[in-house]
């Protein structure tokens, strides 16, 4: 949620910034009449109470997207990769998503006839919920290769890590196409 809210004053932000940096190019560039910026001017600092309202409220939305961005950009953030983390009698043991992500492709990779894999993983009450994408050559029995592969992925990650393995879903994307090969006649 924070991330999204900070995109929205990020681009807030950049509008007007970019709406500032154009007005002030046409001002340098002599495109408005003197008389007029006068007027502007007097506005905003004694004329209408509306448009010294206006200013006044523009400008402190600016000030406070900008100390957001400034607490942002200084604030030291924890450790920001995902972990799964496991308490045992010597201390704690951190293992990151990404690394059993990659266990669970080493060991799908080991099924005959499945290419191009990918992997998500879950951290769950009862486990992990590990998500594999795969293409498969179309020659060998889909059921069969699934069924294989989620054995090889449940085995490998609770013998490697420790962890249990609630479910492993596997989605077949589509076959892979085998490259023709062409033979080339010399006459």
């Amino acid at each position: 949620m924070i991330k999204v809210l900070d995109r929205l004053l990020l681009f807030v932000f950049s509008l007007a910034v970019g709406a500032a940096s154009v007005v002030a190019i046409v001002v340098a560039c002599g495109g408005f009449d003197s008389g007029f910026l006068k007027d502007v001017v007097d506005d905003a600092t004694g004329g209408s109470r509306a448009v010294q309202g206006t200013v006044i409220v523009v400008s402190v939305v600016l000030l406070l997207i900008s100390l957001r961005f400034f607490i942002v950009s200084v604030a030291r953030g924890g450790s920001n990769a995902p972990s799964i983390n496991q308490r045992t009698e010597h201390g704690d043991i951190r293992i990151s998503v990404e690394t059993v992500e990659n266990i669970a492709l080493k060991a799908a990779s080991r099924t005959r006839g499945v290419k191009d894999l990918r992997a998500r993983v879950r951290a769950v009450e009862s486990g992990l919920q590990i998500t594999i994408r795969a293409f498969v050559d179309g020659e060998t029995p889909i059921p069969t290769l699934s069924e294989e592969m989620q054995k090889t992925i449940s085995e490998q990650i609770e013998e490697t890590t420790g962890i249990p393995v609630a479910e492993v879903s596997v989605y077949i994307a589509n076959v892979t196409q085998a490259p023709a090969t062409f033979k080339s006649r010399v006459e």
